[in-house]
């Protein structure tokens, strides 16, 4: 039990969520953060379904990495991530459809996501089935925080909710607030994931001159 929870699985899982975080340190899969995250609810929905795939996939190719010829191990990977998409996409429409129409072909697209196929090449197989599946959650966590950052931050500001439910009054709107349009904008989910990219690396760079 204690070498599951050991001092390096302990790194594999947190990297990901500070350090190394695949959106703002390693800038992948910066596509979908920017098409999803108008609203907080289809982010977190993206966020999520990313992490399962990303850690179910990174435990299938490390249980089969020795079998896979090294020739087509790419091709491998893809059928093996497709399929879990396809899973998930049946998933989203059959408990959750107003939400897979938001996400429209963006859960398709999973399957082209740099964070998956680079865990997979960097990661799975080179790693066993435990340690692989916690760097896919962690790495799926660590996207997953930043598409809940930007798409609460667009909400609320570009149409005064979080979740569908209004959190700023109306007796603010009777007095002159307005929204802001801009941030229902594809551009400003861009400018906020680089402010986010200048924070996480300003806090990574002071963190290590303290050092």
């Amino acid at each position: 039990m204690s070498k599951l929870f050991s001092k390096e699985n302990k790194e594999v899982f947190s990297s990901p969520l500070n350090l190394n975080n695949p959106v703002a340190v390693q800038v992948l899969g910066i596509c979908s953060a920017l098409a999803v995250t108008s609203q907080l609810k289809p982010a977190i929905v993206m966020g999520l379904s990313v992490t399962v795939i990303t850690a179910f996939s990174n435990v299938i190719i490390s249980l089969i990495r020795n079998t896979i010829p090294n020739r087509i191990r790419i091709i491998v990977q893809l059928v093996v991530v497709a399929a879990l998409v396809t899973i998930v996409s049946m998933l989203l429409k059959a408990f959750a459809y107003d939400v897979s129409v938001q996400l429209s072909v963006y859960v398709g697209l999973i399957i082209t996501n740099c964070i998956l196929m680079g865990r997979l090449e960097a990661f799975a197989m080179m790693n066993g089935p435990w340690e692989s599946f916690l760097d896919g959650i962690g790495n799926g966590l660590g996207y997953a925080f930043v598409l809940v950052v930007v798409g609460a931050i667009r909400e609320f500001l570009g149409n005064g909710s979080l979740l569908g439910f209004q959190i700023i009054p109306q007796s603010f709107y009777d007095m002159g607030y307005m929204n802001n349009g801009m941030m229902t904008m594809p551009a400003m989910a861009l400018i906020l994931v680089g402010c986010f990219i200048w924070a996480q690396r300003a806090a990574i760079e002071k963190k290590e001159n303290k050092k």
